[in-house]
């Protein structure tokens, strides 16, 4: 009898252990004030909606993703993903397909959407500089490369990704719509005319550093960051010329113990409301069509959507495509 007792006691501990791990989920991102941002706009709001906690981890790693993957333990429910590595790893059978009677994609730009994953925001890489040191800095990235107009530091992403590669090209002449596929020798042979100048920016503060301190006065940075900078009373120039954009993703691993919590969760990041939050936050685009029609005039014109005149799109599945060789050439080039 006391055997039964116990073991009785011990499967409902079981199932109260059981269920307790069901109402939470992982979200991962890259850290800083963006999953500052993501938390506030969509994973609290979540646990609102549905009781669900959202545990938060960082920053994203696509290694750990693969490890996780083949062991079959995956901790990561969700994870915000550059939108090249998204292609390639649901071309690789790494990600869950998303459900799209749960997520709406009818609402979302379509540029950022396939079997495996959505936008989480699309952003662009613009030209900043310091206006205080700089008076009238550089307004195209052809200025950006020349050295003579321009001299001195100027600071570019470190990471193998879309935005620097074509805007080396760009600067020396190609035209947007002949820039795929990347003639990589022009674009080398076009960043080694500046590469003693160059310092790397590893994220977004840092990027922020440098052009505060004026250590490295002008570059390439992400748009939203360079608002911010505004926003503290840093004296930033930005040119939209030409600006180059990508977007960040949302992706499911393969084998994740939660995916319905995960599908909801992508629904609500993705809903028009959350994209606006975000986006009012960090001065990231929204990659739900009808949020730009719940911010008011001033909030629009300051995100990457409102500058589309000169815009550049980045393709993703190029880069998906050439993500490793591409990578491999471009660390080779920094190591010299």
């Amino acid at each position: 009898m006391r055997k039964t007792i116990m073991t009785a006691a011990f499967a409902a501990v079981l199932a109260l252990t059981g269920a307790a791990a069901a109402e939470e989920m992982v979200f991962t991102s890259w850290g800083g004030t963006t999953q500052d941002a993501q938390k506030a706009a969509w994973a609290d709001k979540f646990t609102a909606e549905t009781g669900i906690s959202v545990l938060q981890d960082g920053p994203t790693d696509y290694g750990k993703i693969k490890a996780m993957v083949e062991a079959g333990s995956v901790s990561w429910d969700v994870v915000d993903v550059e939108g090249d590595y998204a292609v390639q790893a649901g071309n690789k059978g790494m990600l869950e397909k998303l459900d799209f009677n749960v997520i709406d994609k009818s609402k979302l730009d379509p540029r950022f959407v396939t079997d495996y994953s959505v936008g989480s925001f699309y952003y662009s890489f613009v030209i900043g500089y310091n206006a205080d040191t700089v008076k009238d800095g550089p307004k195209t990235f052809a200025d950006l490369f020349d050295t003579e107009k321009f001299p001195g530091k100027r600071t570019f992403y470190k990471w193998s990704a879309p935005g620097v590669i074509e805007a080396a090209l760009l600067a020396d002449g190609v035209a947007p719509d002949k820039l795929y596929p990347l003639d990589l020798d022009r674009a080398f042979k076009k960043l080694d005319t500046i590469k003693s100048d160059i310092v790397w920016w590893t994220g977004g503060a840092q990027s922020q550093q440098l052009l505060a301190s004026a250590e490295a006065p002008y570059g390439i940075f992400w748009n939203g960051r360079l608002t911010a900078l505004q926003q503290t009373g840093v004296n930033v120039g930005i040119s939209w010329d030409q600006n180059i954009t990508a977007a960040d993703a949302l992706v499911v691993p393969k084998g994740t113990k939660h995916k319905d919590a995960a599908m909801k969760f992508i629904a609500l990041a993705t809903s028009a409301e959350a994209q606006k939050e975000f986006s009012l936050a960090t001065n990231y685009a929204p990659i739900n069509l009808e949020s730009a029609a719940l911010m008011d005039k001033a909030a629009r014109e300051a995100l990457p959507d409102a500058q589309k005149a000169t815009q550049v799109n980045a393709d993703m599945n190029y880069w998906a495509e050439h993500r490793d060789e591409i990578g491999e050439r471009w660390y080779a080039w920094q190591a010299k």
